[in-house]
């Protein structure tokens, strides 16, 4: 193992050396470059078809009407596309930032009565080069494929707006954009959408109810619309209306968009819909006492969702379940600090970002953690019933939340109210200051409430690649004694070719915001990133050179230095999407407290001074296996430390069916004791079509000696009515013979969705 760790130290300063030289090759040529790009591009047509030329489409337009509802076959062999001009002039954002696309795309925008209907023809110069893998719905893959995406702007306040994707397999995905690169995927309104190939390339259909949409009053109206097209196979994005390359593929922003004129809307109505469900299922739980054995069980509950405005919403939820879910993927901790784990269940993604609160990162707490509610021990709480009230009034975006947990006797939980208001008021261009006050009725500890409010402004300039987020939060629990509150101020420059970062944290010893989640508390942090990625044109297979250097060092509240953490990086982006990063990083670590790292292992109370390397590999280019490769090596507290995994592996014989699988191994030797990790898995998934597919995620940790499998089959029936049969097992591998078993349940799920 040594020797090649060796040799891949040699071969890595090696690159670092060679690359470098490159670059100073490129800056010579800068001058050349700027002339090349000067020129225009000339743009390729299918061969024996009349593409039309970037230079003669037309631009931003007007919506047309349609007498009678579109044949929503992906077919454009109606007359209407031979008789209105459609929208085109893409322009690139990648590779080359503001030259024409080298693809042509068509897009129209038509609406009948009910419908607005979007038409994308994405012609193709090697058709048999189109990169597509995925067909479930809201899945991450679709967007790493060839597609086309759009978004509508319908309210007009170039803030908010609604998001379609859709590849030529058919997979699509929605969302809301709540705000500049804000996006909740978990929205998931009634469409339809039919794709096709023709010889030079393939087409999408689609038809959106207005329904399903909110916009302002009035009958003649004016959307905002963009539209993005992603080429993989020449790793290729252009936009209709231009965006930055810093933005790159997430310039879907309503601030961004071009107006579309002349669509015509129904009045809006208050759209109620009501979505009962009927549950049974079996559940075996060697955990409980008395143990039950494939015990029946059967529940029935609803969700309602009313339109108040033609910009705000109420959802109210009875006896909510949430057997349906995916499992979380499990994670090994050789941190003091606690993991997160995102939220997984439908009714609190749905306008998740409305709620979000003092800007993102890996220390920076959570003030409103919505797996607070219904999740307590690593057990299910029932939750009673609720209710939300989201979207916009004016000039401000609201959110409000209450729900009403039940008890649970194994997880000592006792019936609790949770409750949630967010206020944020738009200011300047794009920027916003927000409220936010959070409540539970029966704290952690039982002592009394838990009360968190705290106020927060997003500021955003140069087209938002310069964000200055802050926020000042303070919590309320009886008990608790010492500094309860929280502040950051961060600033955050991201332009294409330089970045700067600079965050001051604070994050008091008895700051307790219960319904949210806190990583590392008693802590002062102050961070500095630095990033200059220029774009290396003179050699083909490389788009970009990446130079970062980052500290970080953290103080407890008495001024006593417990992390001090710097690194610098090299990176090269190449052409085809692979990604190369090599990082060295030196750390220092006092533990307050001895840190019991395995149940055999303790490390005493002292300061660590200890550094590493890491190299990381991204395959995801036009490969049978994508995945993404890594390997760390160094000083580790005491000891050393020697880790490699395997992440975001996915390997696709077919279009429908794929296996992803992930593994990782930490080889650990310390003063105190030696010890090996495990974690692995895959998610196999064979999807029928874009509405029905199943899916199976296996599990093992040596951390928690569990093996776990989580197998779901889900099929939407109906648009927006689903059947779900989902197997959940869980076994202790530390048993004798083949794992015992800790739990089981299955269970089968069914949705009707009414509207009204």
């Amino acid at each position: 193992m040594s020797v090649l760790l060796r040799y891949l130290i040699k071969k890595t300063v090696f690159c670092l050396f060679f690359l470098g030289w490159l670059f100073v090759v490129s800056l010579a040529e800068g001058q050349a470059l700027k002339e090349l790009n000067k020129q225009p591009n000339t743009v390729v047509n299918p061969v024996g078809v009349q593409a039309p030329s970037q230079e003669t489409a037309s631009s931003i337009g007007r919506a047309v009407s349609l007498e009678f509802p579109l044949n929503l076959d992906g077919i454009l062999d109606e007359s209407i596309y031979t008789t209105v001009q459609p929208m085109s002039d893409f322009i690139q954002v990648e590779p080359m930032e503001g030259l024409p696309a080298t693809e042509v795309t068509e897009v129209w925008v038509f609406f009948d009565d009910d419908h607005i209907y979007f038409v994308a023809r994405c012609w193709e110069t090697e058709p048999d080069r189109l990169m597509v893998d995925e067909m479930r719905r809201d899945n991450t893959n679709i967007g790493r494929g060839d597609n086309v995406a759009w978004i509508f702007d319908t309210l007009y306040d170039q803030r908010t707006g609604v998001l379609f994707e859709v590849n030529a397999l058919g997979g699509r995905m929605d969302g809301q954009s709540i705000g500049e690169g804000q996006t909740n995927f978990d929205w998931n309104p009634i469409w339809e959408v039919e794709v096709s190939r023709f010889e030079q390339g393939w087409t999408v259909e689609a038809a959106v109810p207005f329904k399903s949409l909110r916009y302002q009053p009035g009958n003649d109206q004016t959307w905002g619309i963009n539209v993005r097209r992603r080429n993989r196979w020449k790793n290729e994005m252009s936009y209709l209306v231009q965006v930055p390359a810093a933005v790159g593929g997430r310039g879907l922003r309503a601030s961004l968009a071009a107006p579309l004129a002349g669509i015509k809307t129904p009045p809006p109505s208050r759209n109620i819909e009501i979505k009962p469900y009927a549950i049974s299922e079996l559940n075996t739980d060697a955990k409980d006492k008395p143990a039950p054995q494939n015990d029946f069980g059967a529940e029935a509950g609803f969700d309602l969702k009313i339109g108040i405005t033609e910009s705000l919403t109420a959802d109210l939820t009875y006896n909510t379940d949430f057997a349906q879910v995916e499992a979380d993927e499990q994670q090994i901790n050789l941190t003091r600090f606690s993991l997160f784990f995102p939220e997984k269940r439908d009714f609190f993604l749905e306008n998740q970002g409305t709620f979000s609160f003092g800007g993102r990162g890996r220390d920076t707490p959570v003030v409103f953690y919505s797996r607070r509610i219904g999740l307590q021990g690593g057990r299910e709480v029932p939750v009673t019933a609720g209710g939300r009230v989201t979207g916009r009034v004016g000039g401000f975006d609201l959110g409000l939340l209450h729900i009403r947990a039940d008890k649970e006797v194994l997880s000592g939980t006792t019936p609790t109210n949770f409750s949630v208001v967010r206020l944020k008021r738009d200011i300047f261009r794009q920027s916003s200051v927000g409220l936010i006050a959070t409540d539970r009725s029966v704290s952690l500890d039982k002592s009394g409430r838990n009360r968190v409010y705290g106020i927060d402004g997003d500021f955003l300039f140069l087209q938002n690649t310069l964000v200055i987020d802050t926020y000042w939060a303070k919590s309320e629990t009886n008990k608790f004694d010492g500094n309860n509150s929280s502040y950051r101020a961060n600033f955050d420059f991201n332009g294409d070719k330089y970045g700067v970062r600079l965050e001051r944290l604070v994050v008091g010893d008895a700051f307790n915001p219960e319904v949210g989640f806190v990583r590392r508390d008693d802590m002062q942090k102050s961070r500095a990133r630095f990033r200059f990625s220029p774009r290396l044109f003179s050699v083909q297979s490389i788009r970009k050179l990446v130079w970062a250097a980052s500290i970080n060092y953290v103080e407890n509240m008495t001024g006593q230095l417990e992390t001090r953490e710097s690194y610098a990086e090299f990176g090269v982006d190449f052409e085809n999407s692979d990604r190369f990063r090599f990082r060295y990083r030196r750390t220092y670590e006092f533990l307050p407290e001895a840190f019991q790292i395995t149940p055999s292992i303790v490390l005493p109370v002292k300061g660590y001074d200890f550094s590493n390397f890491r190299i990381q590999y991204n395959l995801w280019s036009q490969r049978l296996v994508k995945l993404d490769f890594e390997v760390e090596r160094g000083q580790f507290f005491s000891g050393h430390r020697t880790a490699v995994s395997v992440r975001r592996g996915r390997w696709n014989p077919t279009p429908r069916f794929a296996i992803e699988p992930t593994y990782s191994v930490n080889w650990i030797n310390l003063v105190e004791g030696k010890f090996t990790t495990h974690l692995t898995g895959a998610r196999v998934v064979f999807t029928t079509t874009p509405r029905m597919f199943t899916s199976a995620l296996l599990q093992y940790s040596s951390e928690s000696n569990t093996a776990a499998a989580n197998v779901r089959f889900r099929w939407e029936y109906l648009p927006g009515s689903e059947l779900f049969v989902v197997y959940n097992e869980q076994r202790n591998t530390l048993m004798r013979r083949f794992p015992g078993l800790d739990d089981r349940s299955l269970t089968v799920k069914v949705t009707r969705l009414f509207r009204f």
